[in-house]
Formats: C-alpha cells, sequence, structure tokens
C-alpha cells in the first residue's frame, strides 16, 4: 500500500484537484523526486521518487529549495513505478493543474516514461482557471495563504494545498464578472 493519504483540510468539492512536482534541479537531466497532490475532496498526496539507476544530476541550488538529499531519496523514495501508479490511481480521467506547467508536465513525462506507464490525466496551467482580476491577485493571495495555513516546510504536497487553497480565496475575493461565489453550481442545475 502507498504512502498515506491526508484528510487535514476540508475544501469546497468545486476546487479542482492541483499537482506539484519537486526535482532534482533545472535543465534537461533534471528528473522527480517528489510529488504532491491536494484532491478536490481536501485529502493529499504526497510520495518521494527514488532515483532510477540513470538519474544522476543533481543540483545543490535546488536542494537549499526542497531541503530533500539524494541521500534521503535513496534511502526513503518509493520505487518511480509505485509512485506513477499511485497518482494514476488518484487522477486518473481528470484534468490536474499546476502553477509550473512546463516543469511540472516534463518531470511528469520524465516519470511515466521510465517507468513504463502512460499518464492517465490531463496536465494544465492553474492559470486558464483565472480570470484577469484573480490573476493579478493570485502572488499577494498565495503569501497570505501560505502564512494562514503555517505550511512552512517545502514539500509537493504542501504547495499543492497551497495552490488550492490560493485558488479557493481569489474565486471569493474576486469573482467572475456578474457571477456571485457558488452561482455556477446553481446555473448547471
Amino acid at each position: 500500500m502507498g504512502p498515506p493519504i491526508s484528510s487535514a483540510f476540508n475544501v469546497p468539492p468545486t476546487l479542482p484537484p492541483i499537482i506539484d512536482v519537486e526535482a532534482s534541479g533545472f535543465g534537461t537531466a533534471s528528473y522527480p523526486i517528489e510529488v504532491g497532490v491536494a484532491l478536490p475532496d481536501g485529502r493529499t498526496y504526497c510520495s518521494l521518487v527514488r532515483p532510477l539507476a540513470q538519474w544522476t544530476h543533481w543540483d545543490d541550488s535546488a536542494e537549499q529549495v526542497h531541503r530533500v538529499s539524494r541521500n534521503t531519496l535513496v534511502k526513503h523514495g518509493r520505487p518511480p513505478e509505485d509512485v506513477a501508479d499511485e497518482v494514476n490511481d488518484l487522477l486518473a480521467g481528470q484534468t490536474v493543474y499546476c502553477d509550473a506547467w512546463y516543469h511540472d508536465l516534463t518531470w511528469l513525462s520524465r516519470l511515466f516514461e521510465a517507468t513504463g506507464r502512460v499518464q492517465a490525466f490531463r496536465l494544465d496551467d492553474i492559470r486558464c482557471l483565472l480570470n484577469e482580476a484573480q490573476a493579478d491577485h493570485w502572488n499577494s493571495t498565495r503569501t497570505r495563504i501560505q502564512a494562514d495555513l503555517g505550511l512552512h516546510r517545502h514539500r509537493a504536497s504542501n504547495d499543492a494545498r497551497i495552490l488550492q487553497a490560493t485558488l479557493q480565496r481569489v474565486r471569493l475575493d474576486h469573482p467572475a464578472p456578474g457571477r456571485m461565489p457558488g452561482s455556477a453550481q446553481k446555473e448547471m442545475r
């Protein structure tokens, strides 16, 4: 069985799944070291990824950000095949959002390709969910949310949770013109 899935946050079901990927660095030789997901029902998933033998690139400056050593990955990371399967099980058939689409797509592609798995979900940029006012307030809202949640440890699941909570807050504070929060649900019925 995979790593535990937390249920510590109450999230409205109107929020989409969010994914975040931490990596060994930037550049063509980098690879995923951790995958975190915040699900619409409030649960989170997070797993370190044990590097494959061919994944040798390591950037010390990236380690300063995510604070996960390569030695920690070797000792505590899970097999990449397991991580790919678990992420697919959680997200199959859904559109999943991230804030660093190019990088996350590259690292997820590396994970799925190296393990011989096919990614069963679609990845899109969270910015496509924002109107202009929401986009204008995104960074300041994210800073407030991060402080409010007290998630100071830089982990992929924490980052996904912060993104999801930021999306919720900017939607409430800056609803789409002509709509009140929650009105989309009423219109669909």
